[in-house]
């Protein structure tokens, strides 16, 4: 995982991801997933491209069953995109670049 993507997790998601500043784009994902697998090169490429712009976060669900509690998410993957503590969008399943760059507010 590219060093520009956070490591989130039930004891650390409200610092990382409910008290950022600017919006954070989080990978619910599990380390078993094959649609996971596929959507973590894209999402690591965002990581690195909108660096300062867009913070990137993943967390498994399966080591998190607190936050994908709370959040509802029933299937993986799933990205949300947060800002100002608040879920601003979701999608389920596996996106493209330019779906998750409209969905984190930074589509044409």
């Amino acid at each position: 995982m590219s060093n520009n993507v956070k490591t989130v997790t039930d004891a650390n998601f409200d610092a990382e991801v409910l008290k950022a500043t600017g919006p954070v784009l989080v990978d619910f994902y599990t380390t078993w997933c094959g649609p996971c697998k596929m959507l973590a090169p894209i999402v690591e490429k965002l990581a690195v491209e909108y660096a300062g712009k867009l913070t990137v976060a993943k967390i498994d669900v399966d080591a998190a069953p607190s936050i994908a509690s709370k959040y509802g998410i029933s299937s993986v993957p799933t990205v949300m995109v947060f800002e100002g503590g608040q879920k601003k969008g979701s999608r389920v399943g596996l996106a493209n670049r330019n779906q998750l760059l409209a969905l984190a507010g930074f589509g044409d």
